[in-house]
């Protein structure tokens, strides 16, 4: 089951770095909630900033993920340099990502996706 709810997250950020509406719908759950260091955004509109290009991602380096299953909830923790193109401008942070998901019809469902900077 880790496997497979680690093995979501990847292609959840795949997709969403490749800006593909389609996948980032398939793998979150319409009512997913992001949260970012300056907004906070339904599934919707978190396609848009990509798919509209506010967020140009320029490279997601995983530096470690894990996960911890409750049941039938799922939360994986990703820790990564995320550089990107934030209204033409390169910048890059080290954040703790933490990605909810929940099990439903045997698949794993992206529920709540926070971005947290941190300084060390």
């Amino acid at each position: 089951m880790e496997s497979k709810v680690l093995e979501t997250s990847k292609r959840f950020w795949d997709v969403m770095e490749h800006a593909d509406e389609a996948g980032m719908r398939e793998i979150a759950d319409p009512a997913c909630q992001f949260v970012h260091i300056g907004v906070t955004a339904g599934l919707d509109q978190e396609i848009r900033f990509y798919t509209e290009g506010i967020f140009r991602p320029t490279e997601v380096k995983m530096n470690s993920q894990k996960a911890a299953l409750f049941q039938d909830t799922a939360v994986v923790l990703t820790d990564c340099n995320y550089s990107l193109l934030l209204d033409g401008q390169e910048t890059t942070h080290h954040f703790a990502v933490t990605e909810v998901y929940i099990l439903r019809d045997d698949k794993w469902k992206l529920i709540q996706f926070s971005f947290t900077a941190l300084v060390y």
